[in-house]
């Protein structure tokens, strides 16, 4: 398989809101911004990759609006619902098999304007958990019961956790730039769906992110661009639609998409940071004991708690990483980071998960 670069990054400026924007405006000019990162033009792409959802869109077959302002006008374009990190991984698949060249992979979402919990409801099954009212919020509220009792997470940790997370969006320019809460403020929020609290949960945040990829052979051919890192692995994988309690403490999909990223990437480097998406603290507290990240930096960014765009978030948190491994991550910059990994889950109760791992351009 042939290598993958990145030429060039951006994210919309955070907002819960952006009211002053149409959607296609939003995503009109962060396609642009990640073009203009990459020094290309919109007429050299070969491809567009998008990671959009048509529900929280509010629109049946968003593309054919969303598709000339991404930049797919007259341009080869594929779409998937799930992720914009699912996204990158098709376009680097696309691009590993020498059929394409140069694209861009662009993923939006205004939750703002969706009620986000009456479309993860019609996404349950009609006869039965639909009617109890099941969303993203009550199958967190599961998972959460499962994972404290499998792994014994203290109130304790939550807290600290929910506080370490707020002080690093807190540095990070490309956030919301929410105060950080006090540990008591954090302990007495109040609860949505036990043991969840308020604080415990990220807010959404209106956004877009957008990356060019290159393939090895279009840089041959343009020897004056220098990519920004290198797509070092991807993985991915889908759990049972299922809610019971091995599914939700068992964290099946997390564990095989990130064996699979990492016998990509190889073994030469660990990883030196996690963009993990985790819509909630207890999410954190498992996929770090899960996937064995006690001792790696995670989401130095700050994660969900600077954007959270939900279907973008996977993809806003591969532009982080890139920052991180190229150098450009402002504040949040983690001194020597050779080695980034980007994830977003997606479904009930992270049923489907998504890595994608990118290294230092020239380290390895």
């Amino acid at each position: 398989m042939t290598d993958v670069y990145v030429l060039g990054v951006a994210t919309a400026p955070a907002a819960r809101r952006r009211d002053d924007v149409r959607l296609e405006e939003l995503v009109y000019a962060t396609a642009r911004a990640a073009l203009d990162d990459a020094g290309v033009r919109r007429a050299a792409l070969d491809n567009v990759t998008f990671g959009a959802c048509d529900e929280l869109d509010g629109r049946p077959i968003s593309s054919m609006l969303m598709a000339a302002p991404a930049g797919a006008y007259q341009t080869d374009e594929i779409k998937v619902t799930d992720s914009g990190l699912s996204a990158l991984c098709l376009a680097t698949a696309r691009h590993a098999s020498g059929d394409f060249d140069l694209g861009l992979v662009a993923s939006w979402c205004k939750p703002s304007k969706t009620d986000v919990s009456v479309v993860m409801n019609i996404r349950s099954e009609p006869f039965f958990t639909r009617d109890l009212g099941l969303d993203d919020l009550t199958t967190d509220a599961l998972f959460a019961q499962a994972v404290v009792r499998e792994f014994g997470i203290s109130e304790e940790e939550l807290t600290e956790r929910v506080v370490a997370g707020r002080t690093r969006a807190a540095r990070n320019a490309r956030g919301v730039l929410d105060p950080v809460p006090s540990a008591a403020a954090v302990e007495s929020g109040d609860f949505l769906a036990t043991p969840v609290r308020a604080t415990h949960r990220a807010e959404a945040t209106d956004g877009a992110a957008g990356l060019v990829l290159a393939s090895e052979r279009w840089l041959d051919r343009h020897p004056g661009h220098r990519p920004l890192a290198r797509i070092a692995g991807i993985g991915w994988a889908s759990d049972s639609y299922t809610l019971d309690g091995r599914r939700l403490s068992g964290l099946r999909s997390a564990r095989t998409a990130w064996a699979a990223a990492s016998r990509m990437a190889g073994p030469e480097q660990p990883p030196d940071l996690v963009e993990l998406e985790c819509p909630t603290v207890f999410h954190e507290s498992a996929y770090v004991r899960a996937l064995g990240l006690e001792d790696v930096p995670v989401s130095p960014s700050g994660g969900v708690h600077a954007q959270n765009p939900l279907t973008a978030t996977g993809l806003v948190h591969a532009v982080e990483a890139v920052l991180q491994v190229s150098d450009r991550a402002g504040e949040v910059q983690l001194a020597g980071a050779r080695r980034a990994v980007a994830h977003s889950c997606h479904g009930f109760a992270q049923q489907g998960n998504v890595f994608a791992i990118f290294d230092r351009m020239g380290e390895l």
